[in-house]
């Protein structure tokens, strides 16, 4: 498969266009990368209000009722409750590794075997997130590409 990058100008809006003979797995995933890194979510961080790209978002995790949004190199704080961010992010390549935390599992360069049956991930940021038994199983089926 060939691939070609056009450069537009800034007034222009950005598109993806795709040529196949027919729609492969592989055409699939692409289109299915695309979608995972599209979309935004709102912020607060230093009293302000950001919209950040979930393509930058590392983890969210909910500590003491407060939502909090982690990239690499700033902690927001969100009104949305984790349950409710599960599944805005599900078909973005987010998956809940814990009662408090959703992984972004484009973000995740390592996952190691950790104590009691969990893994710990580890992230291009550096950061550790672990990932409890209970959410084994869905991480296997999503790194399978079941999910």
């Amino acid at each position: 498969m060939q691939t070609r990058i056009t450069k537009i100008g800034k007034d222009q809006p950005e598109y993806i266009e795709i040529h196949c003979y027919r729609i492969s797995d592989e055409v699939r995933e692409i289109i299915a990368f695309v979608k995972s890194r599209q979309g935004q979510l709102t912020g607060t961080a230093d009293e302000r209000q950001y919209e950040i790209a979930v393509s930058d978002v590392f983890f969210i995790e909910s500590v003491d009722n407060k939502t909090f949004i982690y990239t690499k190199n700033k902690v927001y704080e969100t009104r949305h409750k984790l349950y409710e961010l599960e599944e805005i992010l599900k078909e973005k390549r987010f998956l809940r590794v814990s009662k408090s935390t959703l992984l972004n599992l484009m973000k995740v360069s390592a996952i190691k075997p950790a104590l009691n049956s969990r893994f710990t991930a580890e992230l291009f940021s550096g950061e550790q997130v672990i990932i409890t038994r209970k959410y084994v199983p869905e991480l296997k089926k999503a790194l399978k590409g079941d999910k």
